[in-house]
């Protein structure tokens, strides 16, 4: 912990804000400059806080949700007045629907001019209030170091999440004596002797159970202790959407995602299971099915339901058995609960796991045109190092990563669960600026990656040697699928014209290919990785190629044979 200490003069608001990020062990930071806030770039010059200058807030800010979701610490955001702060938005809601750890801090208009529509002005509790854990904004200097600790107490502690603190540019430049605040600690609960004793119970009764991971607030170690839970207990493991890195795929316990795109024979065992043991997640509308699975209030299976927000527990869902605490907290009380010594479905999740790897396996995938994207995976299953950091935004391209990567560890997976377009390119970046020794591949769409596509020039601005995997088939993908389904033949507004981007990589400065066919994969990817440059290989997908296992035609044919 960092013990408060006195300063020996005056500084200024900006100077003393970075000094608080200091003493909270803030090492990075993620901006768009703006006159709004000189006195904190000026605070930063000399901090000892590496500062990433991005291209748009909205990149700025899903960077800083990449570092949340690494780190477990508050990934810092800072965009000035006005547009720079509508454009955060895409990223506080990213970090609000995933439960992240950040904090945006906004420049705001002198005090003196509110309430008179002053040049950029808005009330910022009013526009970020549904949207973030809290919303303040600081009138005193003297207050920075309060307001800046309950920022991070905030963020981190319960149901994580993002805060934001407006800053009047006046205010920044005040100066005031005051004391730095200690080191943020994150409020922690563990569950009780009794609760611990009721899961047993239910456990020994259970004769179909299932476990889901989800949501945050875990750690390396957490994993590793509930995986060793669940292999004493043979008992079935999956993850919820977007959270594969929190149980080895390697591990005969696994037996997959519930998700977008779910194995129908995990969802037929999830929807069958007598007992479900829900850890970290909340069982939103894709895990859920659009609420389907489990019966509200009072799901069909008994629920045991490991949330840190005790507003989260009974709000959808009735649990049987409520425990209020961190995923990290309750798989470190595991190690003495105790199962049946012959699981009576020991069986069943040796079958499940093997529904699993046919499943994920691309090797049995054909779907038409030149480049086959199960032979791709194949080649990064092989290829790619275990701790590679997979990132990806929302689109149908997305499935081929989630069905067929096979997350080993954690702290590998950056994805929105809130399904926003436009995050991985920024979550690449931000991840290689955090771990740089890492490989980090982005998977984007082609309408994804135009998103955020002129992050692309951070991460060659910074040397930062990502690889982009740019998924083209020249349309908004999902949005025509669906579009086919219930109104098909009717194409309106999904069509795209792209660029070339392999020359868009260039033009940056960075590396980039053209990829058309299967055989062109690999040697171009292993040119990529070998350039050390920031790289993009554009891959041209045949349209009709909308999923693994059907096409656009087949979707659109199918509609109109039920109107008939």
């Amino acid at each position: 912990m960092t013990i408060a200490t006195t300063p020996s003069r005056a500084r200024l608001g900006g100077h003393i804000l970075v000094d608080q990020l200091a003493a909270h062990g803030v090492k990075h930071v993620f901006c768009v400059p703006g006159e709004s806030y000189l006195a904190v770039l000026d605070g930063l010059h000399d901090a000892k806080i590496d500062v990433t200058v991005c291209r748009q807030e909205g990149g700025a800010a899903m960077m800083a949700d990449a570092h949340g979701k690494l780190t477990g610490e508050p990934g810092i955001c800072m965009v000035t007045r006005g547009p720079g702060a509508t454009n955060a938005m895409a990223g506080v809601h990213i970090a609000k629907q995933d439960s992240t750890p950040m904090i945006l801090f906004v420049g705001q208009i002198e005090r003196g001019m509110r309430e008179r529509e002053a040049f950029q002005e808005m009330d910022y509790r009013a526009v970020f209030g549904t949207q973030a854990k809290w919303v303040t904004e600081i009138d005193q200097v003297e207050r920075i170091p309060e307001l800046i600790s309950r920022a991070f107490h905030i963020a981190t502690s319960g149901r994580p999440g993002p805060v934001v603190i407006a800053l009047p540019e006046d205010m920044l430049t005040e100066t005031a004596t005051v004391d730095d605040a200690p080191h943020y600690e994150v409020i922690e609960s563990a569950p009780t002797a009794g609760q611990l004793g009721d899961l047993e119970q239910l456990l020994s009764q259970a004769r179909s159970p299932v476990a889901i991971l989800g949501g945050t607030r875990w750690s390396a170690e957490a994993v590793e202790q509930f995986t060793a839970f669940a292999e004493r207990l043979s008992l079935p493991t999956a993850v919820s959407f977007r959270r594969q890195m929190l149980f080895p795929a390697d591990h005969p316990c696994f037996i997959g995602d519930v998700g977008l795109g779910i194995n129908p024979a995990l969802l037929k065992r999830v929807a069958d299971a007598d007992l479900i043991l829900l850890v970290g997640g909340r069982m939103s509308e894709n895990p859920s099915q659009a609420y389907t699975l489990l019966n509200i209030p009072v799901p069909a299976q008994k629920l045991v339901h490991v949330h840190p927000d005790s507003a989260e527990l009974g709000r959808v869902y009735r649990p049987t058995l409520s425990i209020n605490t961190s995923p990290a907290a309750f798989a470190q009380s595991l190690a003495d609960v105790k199962g049946p010594a012959q699981p009576a479905w020991a069986a069943d999740t040796a079958t499940a796991r093997q529904s699993y790897l046919a499943w994920s396996d691309p090797t049995t995938v054909h779907t038409p045109g030149q480049l086959q994207l199960g032979e791709v995976m194949a080649y990064l299953e092989k290829t790619l190092p275990a701790d590679a950091i997979m990132t990806n935004g929302a689109g149908n391209y997305a499935t081929w990563l989630h069905r067929f990567h096979r997350f080993t560890r954690y702290g590998t997976q950056l994805a929105p669960t809130s399904g926003s377009m436009g995050y991985g390119l920024p979550a690449a970046v931000g991840a290689k600026r955090v771990q740089p020794e890492k490989t980090v591949v982005c998977f984007a769409g082609d309408g994804c990656f135009m998103m955020h596509g002129q992050e692309f020039a951070t991460a060659v601005q910074y040397n930062l040697p990502i690889l982009v995997l740019l998924i083209d088939n020249g349309m908004y993908g999902t949005i025509r699928m669906h579009q086919e389904k219930h109104y098909p033949g009717r194409i309106s507004a999904t069509q795209l014209q792209n660029p070339d981007f392999a020359a868009y990589a260039q033009a940056f400065g960075g590396y980039g290919e053209r990829v058309e066919t299967t055989e062109q994969f690999a040697p171009a990817f292993e040119r990529a990785l070998a350039s050390g440059k920031p790289a993009i290989l554009h891959c041209l997908i045949d349209p009709q190629t909308i999923t693994p296992s059907t096409t656009l035609d087949k979707i659109r044919d199918a509609a109109l044979q039920a109107q008939q």
